[in-house]
């Protein structure tokens, strides 16, 4: 068994993909109409469906908003520089809802954007230090 994908209702399909795809770097690996159900699925994702876990966007056509709900969390991407990953999403125009730190009671280096639907998605450091970290500690050594 493994996780196949977290499907997301989005109320515009099109902004959507642009901040999956155009800001988080994500790949459009299908997208189609129900013509009958009046809804579109979009799968996006870091790979093939067939190895990695995607997200499905679904539109529902006529539904211009939802209520994200307060059972809902955020998705992870793990980075391997937050720090620049962050500068990256705030030049492609996302949302940084937390910068970059250690994660409260811990060490763990996160970041949260937001989609344009209001969803979180947490940025997760994935090596131990990133190039602006390794910079700061050799310039606090030199001093």
């Amino acid at each position: 068994m493994r996780l196949l994908h977290t499907m997301l209702r989005v109320s515009n399909l099109d902004e959507s993909l642009k901040f999956y795809c155009d800001v988080l770097g994500m790949t459009l690996l299908r997208r189609k109409d129900y013509p009958g159900g009046e809804f579109t699925l979009a799968f996006v994702g870091y790979g093939d469906e067939a190895d990695h876990t995607v997200l499905e966007l679904t539109h529902n056509w006529g539904t211009d908003t939802y209520n994200v709900g307060d059972g809902y969390g955020h998705i992870a991407i793990g980075v391997d520089d937050i720090y620049a990953t962050c500068e990256a999403i705030r030049d492609r125009g996302g949302k940084v809802t937390r910068e970059p730190g250690p994660m409260k009671h811990g060490s763990t280096v996160i970041a949260f954007v937001e989609d344009p639907n209001g969803y979180k998605v947490e940025l997760i450091q994935l090596s131990g230090q990133t190039a602006a970290q390794e910079a700061t500690q050799v310039q606090t050594a030199n001093v």
